[in-house]
């Protein structure tokens, strides 16, 4: 079954103190009662009212209803998807006039119907404990962090109780480790740094998405790097040996005299590491030299005259 809006039913925010959770209690009771309203849907309205205060004012039913059975804390799932752990006895009960055996299907499911203690206090009392909820958090990270490895600070928001009993939340600092040669996409697993847990319980662990942020000069497929590598035209033509950038730093690359526009040269075992490192391929861009004075327009005229070349004979054209 669906989750339940507790905060929805007796309309209040989710940040309300007890003091508001009662009054609008109180309020609705007064209008839904069956022993004082005419209205046709007053029992069912008064048990849905009654089971949504029995949850948010007490304050360990409200937090784990909060981490795990609020609509936007399962995103539309139910509370059996939420993986409760074996055991869990939720107190409650006597602070209503609606007995929990008839509360709804979900309420059952979250807390349980059995096995209630009293408290010295009244009421009832907890007596178990639940794993905190798994978390997840994406991570971008530039493209030299899972070249070398390297350590980051996320900050994660993470609701906890106030003492007024409203949800808040606060903001907790997480160091990840990148390992070297992470992949884009990947999970790393950080134990116990998820949700906390409810009474005595473990905490849930929190799992990074890796992501890769654009670079500037290297473009990435699986451990393969490639990069446009700008050359002059008589470098292409004649051949060169040039400077050509890499993570770890420049090397030398021979090109290849004759060389065209986009031919592609393989730097083997130059892209991203691993247990088998990847390739960087340098993808060739004749890029020519700037005709902004007299004596570059006078150079290209001298070559037009030399040298009978017509680019597009292949084409079938003069």
């Amino acid at each position: 079954m669906a989750s339940k809006d507790y905060y929805q039913t007796l309309g209040v925010s989710r940040n309300a103190s007890d003091d508001e959770i009662k009054r609008a209690y109180r309020k609705l009771a007064r209008r839904y009662h069956p022993d004082v309203s005419d209205e046709e849907d007053a029992a069912d309205r008064f048990k849905d009212i009654s089971e949504a205060y029995e949850v948010l004012r007490d304050p360990e039913k409200r937090a784990a209803y909060d981490q795990y059975g609020h609509p936007e804390a399962t995103g539309g799932a139910t509370a059996g998807q939420q993986q409760w752990t074996t055991g869990f006895d939720f107190g409650g009960g006597g602070y209503t006039h609606v007995d929990p055996s008839e509360f709804s299907d979900f309420f059952e499911q979250m807390f349980g119907g059995g096995g209630r203690r009293a408290s010295a206090g009244g009421g009832f009392r907890s007596a178990g404990s639940m794993r905190g909820q798994d978390q997840t958090a994406r991570l971008d990270i530039d493209l030299e962090d899972a070249f070398n490895g390297a350590t980051r600070v996320i900050e994660l928001n993470v609701p906890e109780m106030a003492a007024n009993g409203a949800t808040v939340n606060r903001t907790r600092s997480v160091r990840v480790k990148i390992p070297k040669g992470i992949r884009e996409g990947q999970q790393l697993k950080l134990s116990g740094q998820g949700m906390p847990g409810v009474g005595q319980a473990e905490a849930g662990d929190l799992y990074i998405e890796i992501g890769f942020r654009p670079h500037r000069i290297f473009r990435l497929d699986g451990r393969d790097l490639s990069l446009d590598l700008p050359v002059a035209p008589w470098e292409a033509a004649l051949g060169a040996t040039v400077k050509t950038p890499t993570p770890s730093g420049p090397v030398d690359l021979k090109i290849p005299a004759g060389s065209n526009n986009g031919r592609k040269l393989r730097l083997k075992g130059r892209g991203m590491p691993g247990k088998q490192a990847g390739d960087l391929y340098t993808v060739l861009r004749i890029t020519l030299p700037p005709r902004n004075d007299e004596k570059a327009q006078k150079i290209y005229r001298e070559m037009a005259d030399a040298m009978a070349f017509n680019p597009r004979s292949e084409l079938g054209v003069d």
